[in-house]
């Protein structure tokens, strides 16, 4: 999929109508396909979700509302407070694709309306601003170098989307640098996270974004995925619960580079630029398959058709989904950019497209 049509909003992964009711409640931690847990001691449980204040010093929480209006949804996670300010700090997968973010500080119970600053698409980070924020109160972090398995830990977040003070459930950390296969079950879509920090505390959809906190309330990963159960080399499902939380030494780096405004391979900084199209692999041949366009976009003022393939954008040849969305990314908004394609019949045009503003990716 391009990034027209990337849009992994994770869902909850409950049966028939409820499936419809959570998923524009909350997109929350991604459902993990795979990975490679230790095994948990018997004495090690988890508590269930409850809302209170964490033990120790809360940290600062903002629950996040997201609207999409290309594909009609609504969706919520959560963030941390970075700067009195309103620098948040949230994933990436819990903006992408909205066209509207609003975020409420618990600690104040003031809604913002929020701009994107930047992201990582790779490394499931993202900043936010609030506008208009000020003196809020922010969140402490503590190196995740010192964590061990076996230590208590506490997950906070907006669980169900349902928004007022973040819930919040303890549990201890199960295992340390692991490596998940995250799904989004809205579009199939799967992600490869590295390095992450897995614990036993049953983080659900809406919490993604929120705080791993240790024992003296300081945060020390971001909730980012979760699972109910493994399949690991042909074994049955796992029964415990499993979350995962990216180290809070990586979030912060990433966090760093994009208030520097420094963008990379990954990283996008500001608006995101938007052609206009929903692309799937092209079968064994090269290029972008047109499969929609979005009304009034860009692509198809170019003449762009529903059924042609992209194949080149700039100067780079595309040949497949993410390397448009690749190629996108180094574009903003305002840029003029020569495209190519192949019709259905198999003739080759080119055109001129200037870029508007897109859902981030």
């Amino acid at each position: 999929m391009s990034e027209d049509s990337g849009r992994r909003r994770a869902r909850a992964a409950i049966p028939l109508l409820l499936v419809a009711l959570l998923a524009l409640l909350a997109p929350g931690c991604r459902v993990v396909e795979s990975g490679t847990p230790q095994d948990v001691p018997p004495s090690v449980t988890a508590s269930r979700h409850k809302h209170a204040k964490p033990s120790g010093r809360r940290p600062g929480v903002v629950n996040i509302e997201t609207e999409q209006t290309l594909n009609g949804t609504r969706a919520a996670g959560t963030g941390i407070v970075l700067t009195a300010s309103g620098l948040v700090l949230t994933n990436n997968h819990v903006i992408q694709g909205a066209t509207a973010i609003k975020g409420t500080d618990v600690d104040n119970r003031r809604g913002y309306t929020a701009e994107v600053v930047g992201y990582d698409r790779a490394g499931d980070i993202a900043v936010i601003r609030l506008s208009g924020a000020t003196r809020l109160k922010t969140a402490a972090f503590a190196s995740a170098g010192g964590v061990a398995v076996g230590d208590a830990v506490t997950a906070v977040g907006n669980a169900g989307g349902k928004g007022g003070m973040p819930s919040v459930v303890t549990g201890k950390v199960t295992a340390l640098g692991q490596s998940v296969t995250a799904r989004d079950d809205s579009n199939g879509t799967s992600e490869r996270l590295t390095g992450l920090l897995e614990t036993n505390a049953p983080i659900r959809p809406g919490d993604s974004g929120g705080p791993l906190l240790d024992t003296s309330g300081k945060v020390i990963g971001i909730n980012t995925a979760a699972s109910s159960g493994f399949s690991v080399k042909g074994a049955e499902k796992r029964r415990d619960h499993r979350g995962y939380a990216i180290p809070s030494d990586r979030a912060l780096e990433t966090a760093r580079q994009i208030q520097r405004g420094e963008a990379s391979s990954t990283v996008h900084i500001g608006r995101t630029a938007m052609l206009g199209v929903k692309v799937r692999p092209n079968g064994r041949s090269p290029g972008a398959l047109v499969a929609e366009l979005v009304p009034g976009s860009p692509a198809e003022a170019a003449g762009v058709p529903v059924g042609g393939v992209i194949v080149a954008f700039g100067d780079a040849a595309v040949d497949t989904p993410s390397a448009l969305t690749t190629l996108m990314l180094a574009r903003h908004p305002g840029d003029a950019v020569r495209i190519e394609w192949t019709t259905s019949q198999g003739d080759r045009r080119t055109g001129t497209v200037h870029l508007t503003e897109g859902p981030p990716q």
